[in-house]
């Protein structure tokens, strides 16, 4: 199990975070909204304001950042317009796909500095990014430069002191991609200057955002060249952060205590921390995706960030409120398939009674909290055996590791029930074909003429066929070394086999869900939206995807107040807990507490009678407009703006008249705060509120919206 001690901090430290943390803005209205800026970059284009988005993962699908960047375009887009340019390394096997290659228009000083640069000998290719929003798009192709690479480190060592090894291949191609980066910038300022004067245009005003420490090389360069460009740095999960809690360190009780120059060297990526710390110190602006990394940054990299920008997705609203519910109805069924076949010959329990829970993610067993969800499983079976014993959780853990294949017996069970499935609708169709001859002849159709002895021998072999003696496998598939796999070591040590007598069940699946994958069948947001309940108890989640993608689509969760999607719905929300955000504490009490609460929050849905849970989902797909890059957009603009007033001091936006992060804050959900217990007792999760008339949502609504009559 987990390090998590108890984690009490400093009494002033402590105090002034948790004010921090638990700000309530839920109940005053809006002041910003994005989508007062949307107009495809028109007033952009007539200041002459350019924005520059670099990271690692343009174009290029590695690791969750992807995920931002990529979902983030339509909207960067529909502000920005064609003053918005992203920036990435050229890899061809993500590009074929992602990348439709075009150059841009003649005159346009973006081609100009693109062509100054391959008269260089840089390969570059340009184009548009094929998401919703098409943005443009400039791909470096890192090998066109790797000559250049003893040059580039040595004006590294000589202006930064900082030396990179040279078997360190990773780091040598952020160098190659920073250092073509910063010469494009550079001359692209150069080449709209030009263009600026000789069109009576104004003098540019040019930003340049980086993501995490590969793209933040750049930005180095950038600065110590004393390029006039603003620029934004974000990080979204610090490098020594990662590495520090994949070794089991007791972290969030140690921050202050780190020697955080020794704790990388031991690592051996002191070099990678050095350039991450001088990404985070040289920008105009430094930026994290959540308080809680904001507040790992201040300790690690010695830098308080300037601005919170949470990430956002792109949510699409259903034309018809309850069309997500028949949608989590059909992609339910589709796993009920999967459980027939799973657990054949140990069919004992209802499905109509069975609860679907997930945990989903890379597979840093402690990191993503899988630890303390398997344990909570161990006790959520003893709970449900001794209080609802007809009641069962199907608890599903996706996580990618290495397999041989898959399991035999699990690919057994689909064909037998899939025989069983065939055998019984050839005989449903002879069936019915006696009984409308019989009828034809004007007689009452006997059950003995119905159903035949040949009938009766091909469903006895179905049966027969379906017996086994072993219990139902944990795992879809062979894992390697699977005696040392800590998921299958922790099953083992809670004795959760899918025996008869468990309540809960458990099932490993060790890849990700594609729709190509024949036990399955379905693609991971389909089966997310067949789910009953997202778990993520995560201890170390910078951020939080997963949990987030649940709550846009109407499917509740378990997070964390070590998780940034924790922490911002702590500060958004009065009472998550009622709208389906379950929110564990790992942070102040001891490992056993957090054990126990989550244990206890997973009884508590099992207790939810079907009505209530589709109240819950309600609730919380109504969360979907937090979420929403819409409304996150504008902490990534207010960046931007700050950086370029930082710049150009004369630079002034409508923004500022809003004032700091803290006044910009969200409505409040449509129903929020629930019904008291009084007015409608099938409430999810009651919660007492100063106002009963104001915030009141009647049986008749909730109908309604159902679309009950």
């Amino acid at each position: 199990m987990r390090r998590q001690q108890s984690y009490r901090f400093e009494d002033q430290e402590s105090t002034s975070y948790a004010l921090r943390m638990n700000r309530r803005f839920s109940r005053v209205e809006s002041g910003a909204d994005l989508k007062d800026y949307f107009d495809r970059g028109d007033i952009a284009s007539r200041e002459n304001r350019w924005n520059f988005e670099v990271a690692w993962e343009v174009a290029n699908k590695v690791g969750g950042i992807y995920t931002v960047i990529r979902s983030k375009a339509y909207v960067s887009t529909e502000e920005m317009g064609e003053q918005l340019c992203m920036m990435g390394p050229y890899k061809e096997h993500c590009a074929r796909t992602e990348m439709e290659e075009m150059e841009f228009p003649r005159g346009n000083p973006l081609l100009d500095a693109v062509n100054a640069l391959r008269s260089r000998g840089y390969k570059i290719h340009t184009g548009r990014w094929l998401v919703d929003g098409n943005p443009q798009l400039i791909l470096f192709d890192i090998g066109s430069a790797a000559w250049k690479l003893d040059q580039f480190k040595n004006e590294m060592w000589e202006k930064c002191n900082i030396g990179i090894p040279h078997l360190d291949i990773e780091t040598n191609d952020a160098i190659i991609l920073g250092f073509m980066i910063a010469e494009f910038l550079e001359e692209f300022r150069n080449c709209a200057v030009s263009y600026s004067q000789n069109n009576g245009l104004s003098a540019p005003r040019i930003v340049a955002h980086f993501h995490e420490w590969q793209a933040g090389v750049g930005l180095i360069v950038l600065r110590t060249r004393q390029v006039e460009i603003a620029t934004v740095f974000t990080t979204h999960a610090t490098l020594l952060g990662r590495y520090l809690c994949a070794g089991n360190t007791d972290f969030y009780n140690n921050l202050d205590k780190f020697a955080v120059d020794e704790e990388a060297g031991k690592r051996q990526i002191y070099h990678r921390y050095c350039l991450e710390r001088g990404a985070t110190h040289l920008p105009h602006v430094f930026t994290t995706v959540s308080e809680i990394t904001g507040y790992e940054a201040e300790h690690l990299l010695k830098r308080k960030p300037d601005i919170i920008t949470p990430n956002g997705l792109n949510v699409k609203k259903f034309s018809a409120i309850h069309e997500f519910q028949n949608l989590h109805a059909v992609a339910k069924e589709k796993i009920n398939e999967f459980v027939r076949g799973h657990f054949y010959g140990h069919m004992d329990f209802d499905l109509d009674k069975t609860l679907y829970f997930f945990i989903a993610g890379r597979y840093e067993f402690g990191n993503k909290g899988a630890d303390i969800f398997i344990e909570s499983l161990a006790r959520l079976n003893a709970m449900l055996k001794h209080e609802k014993p007809d009641t069962t959780v199907v608890a599903f853990l996706i996580f990618p590791t290495k397999t041989n294949n898959f399991n035999v017996d699990s690919l057994r069970g689909h064909a037998v029930i899939k025989q069983l499935r065939d055998t019984i609708n050839n005989v449903q169709q002879a069936v019915g074909k006696r009984m409308f001859d019989t009828c034809l002849k004007g007689h009452i159709p006997n059950a003995d003429d119905l159903l035949q002895k040949d009938d009766l021998v091909k469903i006895k072999r179905c049966l027969f066929a379906m017996q086994r003696d072993s219990m139902p496998p944990v795992t879809t598939h062979n894992v390697s070394d699977d005696w040392n796999d800590p998921v299958l070591a922790s099953i083992r040590r809670c004795h959760l086999f899918n025996s008869v007598h468990d309540r809960v069940k458990m099932v490993f699946h060790p890849e990700f869900l594609t729709s190509t994958n024949p036990l399955f069948g379905i693609d991971y947001e389909e089966f997310v939206r067949g789910c009953h309940l997202g778990v993520f108890p995560s201890y170390y989640e910078p951020w939080g995807y997963t949990p987030a993608e649940c709550t846009v689509m109407g499917i509740p969760s378990v997070t964390t107040n070590l998780s940034g999607f924790g922490c911002f719905m702590e500060e958004h929300i009065s009472d998550p807990k009622s709208y389906g955000i379950y929110i564990v504490d790992r942070r102040y009490i001891g490992l056993e507490n957090s054990v126990q609460q989550l244990s206890s929050f997973m009884m508590e849905f099992s207790r939810l009678n079907r009505r209530q849970r589709i109240i819950q989902r309600n609730r919380t797909e109504r969360l979907s407009d937090l979420l929403d890059w819409r409304t996150l957009g504008i902490y990534y603009r207010q960046a931007r703006v700050k950086a370029l007033q930082a710049v150009y001091p004369d630079y002034v936006d409508e923004l500022t008249l809003y004032g700091s992060r803290n006044n910009l804050i969200f409505s409040r959900p449509h129903s929020e705060p629930p019904s008291p217990t009084s007015s409608r007792h099938t409430t999810p999760a009651p919660s007492v509120h100063g106002s009963d008339d104001e915030d009141s949502v009647d049986e008749e609504t909730e109908l309604k919206e159902l679309g009950i009559k």
